[in-house]
């Protein structure tokens, strides 16, 4: 994510003189820890040509090259220009001889004993959270709290508040189901202004990308993250419900009492915001994480420990329906990257105003797991860095990991759930004539009962009119 933001440039410019001194300071700190392969080290160049399109760079008594391939994303930073992998064509555009900078060792040259071939690195500048709990347990197996504990000890997955911006509208689309929606509601997306003429103020909601999509159903909407759906939803069943419904599923964090709630406005940490998704992952049961096992002292006399106790919050029907939406969401949606893992998942994706923050929260029957990146102080992430391509790329890489060796699992699909054939477009039971037949998911007794009127049925009069007669 922060290559694709450009190069800002090298760590520092020594004169021609200083470079032998800096060489041999260097190799005094390499002689403690050697040169091996992956590793990043700093360097300084003595070298550019750009006929070769290579650099070469010294590291203490050790030399290697950078070939234009391993530089090419090095293009002077810009928030609002998109990532090109051939942005930088001529090497000396962006390094000289004498600056200092980091390298990555991929290996010795061909045909080469001491010559290693290099690539261009940086220090990020954003920072990234991680957070991984055990479904049913509750216990946290993995918590990252930055990018480096020995620059910062602040713990960015529990001790930060951050807007989720989408990654908040399962709670939103779980009140909804609790009050009577069904994943085949159809809500109309068109524009909406809000206007309080006190403050004289205008709020209107777009979607991303700035389309309106007219009758969505209430799936659709969520997979593909339709904020002004979201809004609407929230309109019709109340801020208050949905406040009230967030706290139940572990959310603390103080909530702003209007409709901007709906989008993520108000800031949660990781940690609340993983502790909700895990009520839908356990089937509408609240367990408050654990971080440790137990404490016992010299003598094994076990002075506390952590036993799991669930809290029903949410009904079984209403938790599985979610899964099944969020499982969608990684499907057909925004959280697509998540299909990599090849094992039923269900997640979100979060993206705040001026992509300040990006989330992706997501679970599989065995783990829930929460990643946000950002700056502290903040600022845009860059263009097109949503919650998709800075956030679930790194739960990606996490959970292939944490699953490697572990059996696969599925959802379990609880009582009082049923599966009911309904036409795509219409939300309501399929017809000969109907393009798309999908199953959709419901509570029982909730299933359309209309069938999808057929495209040349006469509508009586009345439907049109109305009279005095």
């Amino acid at each position: 994510m922060d290559k694709r933001q450009g190069y800002r440039g090298p760590l520092k410019h020594l004169a021609p003189e200083d470079i032998e001194t800096f060489s041999k300071e260097l190799q005094a700190e390499l002689d403690k820890e050697p040169l091996i392969e992956e590793m990043i080290t700093s360097g300084v160049v003595i070298k550019v040509d750009d006929k070769l399109k290579a650099v070469t760079v010294r590291m203490g008594n050790s030399q290697g090259i950078i070939e234009i391939a391993d530089m090419g994303w090095a293009r002077k930073p810009d928030p609002e220009v998109s990532y090109r992998e051939d942005a930088v064509k001529h090497p000396g555009k962006v390094l000289s001889v004498g600056d200092v900078i980091f390298v990555r060792l991929k290996g010795k040259k061909e045909n080469t004993a001491n010559l290693w071939a290099l690539a261009l690195e940086q220090v990020p500048k954003a920072q990234a959270a991680l957070l991984c709990i055990e479904a049913e347990t509750g216990r946290v197996m993995t918590m990252v709290g930055g990018r480096d504990f020995r620059e910062t000890q602040f713990n960015r997955a529990i001790q930060s508040r951050r807007q989720p911006g989408s990654a908040f509208k399962p709670i939103v689309y779980a009140a909804a189901i609790d009050m009577g929606y069904t994943p085949a509601t159809i809500i109309i997306d068109s524009p909406i202004v809000f206007q309080d003429e006190e403050m004289d103020f205008k709020w209107k909601p777009k979607n991303y990308g700035e389309k309106f999509y007219g009758p969505t159903r209430f799936r659709t909407a969520l997979e593909k993250s339709r904020n002004v759906i979201t809004i609407k939803i929230l309109q019709d069943i109340g801020v208050d419900y949905v406040i009230d419904y967030a706290k139940q599923l572990g959310i603390d964090s103080n909530l702003n009492r209007d409709l901007s709630i709906a989008l993520g406005s108000s800031g949660i940490s990781l940690l609340e915001l993983v502790r909700a998704y895990s009520v839908f992952a356990n089937g509408g049961y609240l367990i408050e994480p654990c971080f440790f096992t137990k404490i016992a002292d010299r003598d094994d006399n076990v002075i506390e420990e952590c036993i799991p106790e669930g809290k029903k919050v949410v009904e079984k029907d209403t938790a599985y329906i979610m899964t099944h939406l969020l499982e969608g969401v990684v499907q057909n949606g925004t959280g697509w990257r998540a299909k990599a893992l090849n094992r039923p998942t269900a997640g979100k994706t979060g993206t705040t105003n001026d992509l300040f923050d990006a989330w992706f929260v997501g679970y599989t029957p065995r783990y829930i797991t929460g990643v946000w990146v950002g700056f502290d102080e903040e600022s845009s992430l860059g263009v097109h860095e949503t919650g998709s391509r800075a956030a679930s790329p790194i739960w990606v890489g996490f959970m292939k990991r944490m699953l490697a060796d572990k059996p696969v699992r599925i959802f379990q699909e609880p009582e009082g759930v049923v599966f009911v054939q309904i036409d795509a477009e219409t939300g309501l039971l399929p017809i000969p004539e109907s393009k798309e037949i999908i199953f959709e998911c419901f509570k029982e007794g909730t299933a359309p009962a209309e069938y999808t009127k057929r495209p040349d049925s006469i509508t009586e009069p009345e439907e049109f009119f109305k009279t005095d007669m």
